[in-house]
């Protein structure tokens, strides 16, 4: 017999439609990020699963199902960027002496922030600490709140902080605004309540023995509600009372206290099972924390009530002088990880290739910093001049090709031309290592003995 159809869609749009599109403009603003390991498979297992907690921790704003592979190079990744709308990239790699880096770079002009990771512990290792782990639900659906604390060095005197912070005040404000940059802003007065559950904790840690070090312990957490003020008897009753209503027997049942030695219910609210008396969290041993406690109002289903009957219950809220439907919380932090400790080493302009801003263990004269400004200057005029005669021959082949009438082009001839532009407008990025400088020299005498071309074919092959 044929079922009657059911009309599943209709021109009238849904209810509150208009206020959840999202324009273009609030889509570009948006950061998105991608978590990329360098090398692959070279930096090891566990230095991977970090990755994939980092991915994790950065959701939704992310790239989660990226696959690296060991030919990609860091160019790929900034060719893709552009039409991706990818704001951020954090590299981690690892280096010959084993070290683990990470680097924080804004697409696609830069800066780069370099940083070495000295301890981390994964998602999985942080869970087997806790006896009561949060596990994965909803809190991923939103970005998390990001609270940042001492990124900026407290100076007494500001004749004096140059003397008492080696680390310049400008970048400084550059590292916070970077890390401020990973997230959306948050609104007080239009973000809802509910849609932040997670915090990302950033504490820099101010050694008083070593000025010049900037050292960042990073936590993430999951933000936990629970009431507060009810004794324990009730909590296990409304406890399972949800585990009834959602329809799990087989929990439900362990869940039940066992009320068969008891002749009524108020026994078990006033004694227990064990007959201990009224447990509240004060007599139960556990610590009552005020400070962690919030008022809200209380979310439950309400009828509809009519005038009078409205009326009649502001007269009886009248009467009794307390707020209506409002509960006191208490908020606690359950931590996710993963959990990092991470120490800067250099920062510098552009993306993995540009001049030395601040480097934490070497420190350069005027002399010095002038002469290497003259070095960059002539690298970006050699750089210019480059790209023009790229141009130009790309523009000769074109007219001699039109004037010795080949007619229409081939598809190939065609992504040619294409890759010739590609090639002409990306720069030969660093993709391993810290060595910025020395690695763009080897490409720049590679580029010239025409080896590059050698590796492009090989890269297209496999």
């Amino acid at each position: 017999m044929a079922h009657k159809r059911t009309k599943k869609r209709t021109h009238v749009g849904a209810k509150g439609g208009e206020n959840k599109a999202v324009t273009a403009n609030q889509v570009n603003r948006t950061p998105k990020s991608m978590v990329i390991r360098i090398g692959a498979g070279e930096v090891g297992p566990s230095v991977s699963q970090l990755v994939k907690d980092v991915r994790l921790m950065m959701e939704p704003g992310t790239a989660a199902r990226l696959k690296e592979r060991r030919s990609n190079r860091l160019r790929d990744y900034l060719t893709m960027a552009g039409p991706l709308g990818v704001s951020h990239l954090m590299l981690f790699s690892r280096s010959e002496s084993g070290n683990t880096n990470m680097r924080l770079t804004v697409t696609p002009r830069g800066p780069t922030l370099h940083f070495r990771v000295e301890k981390y512990s994964l998602c999985k290792d942080v869970k087997k600490a806790l006896k009561h782990p949060k596990g994965g639900g909803k809190e991923y659906l939103s970005p998390p709140l990001l609270v940042m604390n001492n990124f900026t060095a407290p100076a007494v005197d500001e004749s004096k902080a140059e003397s008492k912070n080696k680390v310049p005040r400008h970048l400084e404000s550059l590292t916070t605004t970077m890390f401020q940059s990973l997230f959306p802003p948050i609104s007080p007065q239009t973000t809802p309540l509910s849609s932040i559950r997670r915090v990302l904790l950033l504490n820099r840690v101010i050694d008083p023995n070593d000025d010049s070090s900037y050292v960042i312990n990073l936590r993430h957490y999951a933000i936990t509600t629970k009431k507060t003020g009810l004794s324990r008897p009730l909590r296990r009753l409304n406890a399972a009372e949800k585990l009834l209503h959602q329809g799990n027997n087989k929990k439900s049942k362990a869940s039940l206290p066992n009320l068969g030695k008891l002749e009524d219910i108020a026994d078990f609210m006033i004694g227990g099972e064990n007959g201990e008396g009224y447990m509240t969290d004060a007599t139960s041993g556990s610590e009552v924390e005020t400070d962690a406690e919030v008022e809200m109002l209380e979310s439950t289903t309400r009828k509809v009530l009519n005038s009078k009957a409205r009326q009649r219950a502001r007269a009886a809220e009248g009467k009794e002088g307390d707020a209506p439907g409002v509960e006191k919380r208490a908020v606690k932090l359950v931590e996710l990880g993963p959990r990092m400790r991470l120490r800067m080493t250099k920062v510098e302009e552009g993306v993995c290739n540009g001049k030395v801003m601040w480097h934490e263990y070497i420190n350069k004269t005027a002399a010095e910093l002038k002469e290497m400004d003259k070095v960059w200057e002539k690298r970006r005029q050699e750089k210019e001049a480059r790209k023009k005669i790229q141009k130009e021959n790309v523009e000769r082949k074109k007219r001699e090709k039109k004037a010795s009438g080949a007619g229409a082009k081939k598809d190939g001839e065609e992504e040619d031309d294409d890759d010739e532009y590609d090639e002409m407008d990306v720069d030969e990025w660093d993709s391993e290592g810290l060595e910025g400088d020395a690695e763009m020299e080897v490409n720049e005498d590679a580029e010239e003995e025409g080896n590059w071309e050698e590796q492009q074919k090989d890269i297209a092959a496999g």
